[in-house]
């Protein structure tokens, strides 16, 4: 009498934790930040934010000033329609809600706390701990800032009210450097995550 149950529900089909277009506007906008950060790195190093500090050329993209603000330029607008496209339909379906909160102070130094410790379960890839929420938003935000710094730098005459809101022309540079440097630094901790937790790359790639 058992078997036809146990039949059925091993034929019963997956359950879907990241659907096609979150899986789609993942790694597109994981494609432009990369491509962003490689380019910009070349940007910079005609022109250092910070005299005295610049980025190896090997680790940089488009080889002279000109090649990297083509890749540059590409990528941002990659960035910025997939961006819109992203939130939107985290938005309109629910899922921005769902996902990401509710969230506080609290959650999160508990979530964090067990992570240091390895205690922090990923039984269910469907569901995002405190910590991840954080990260998660904050890389949002912090990518909006990018944008908007970057228009302050791009477009400074054309945007007066943004490039004073960021303190100046210099300042947005130095304001955009620094966004670029917490995305950086938010690429390595979700690589390192990744690799300690690898099933997340195949909900990513393949959606269960």
């Amino acid at each position: 009498m058992n078997a036809i149950p146990n039949s059925a529900a091993s034929q019963r089909p997956a359950r879907t934790v990241q659907p096609a277009w979150v899986r789609i506007a993942h790694w597109l906008n994981a494609l432009a930040a990369v491509l962003m950060m490689l380019s910009g790195w070349r940007i910079y190093d005609a022109s250092p934010v910070f005299q005295g500090f610049t980025i190896p050329h090997g680790i940089t993209l488009g080889g002279w000033l000109g090649g990297a603000l083509q890749w540059h330029f590409a990528a941002m607008w990659l960035l910025f329609f997939n961006g819109i496209f992203y939130l939107v339909m985290n938005l309109v379906t629910g899922r921005f809600l769902s996902k990401f909160f509710p969230l506080s102070p609290r959650a999160i130094l508990r979530d964090l706390a067990q992570a240091l410790q390895g205690h922090l379960s990923h039984a269910d890839p469907s569901r995002y701990n405190a910590v991840q929420k954080f990260a998660y938003l904050f890389v949002m935000v912090d990518i909006a800032v990018l944008i908007l710094s970057g228009l302050a730098i791009w477009k400074s005459v054309q945007f007066p009210v943004l490039r004073e809101l960021m303190g100046g022309y210099d300042r947005a540079r130095v304001v955009h450097f620094c966004a670029m440097s917490l995305l950086a630094g938010f690429v390595v901790v979700h690589l390192t995550m990744v690799a300690l937790v690898p099933r997340s790359l195949l909900t990513m790639i393949r959606g269960r």
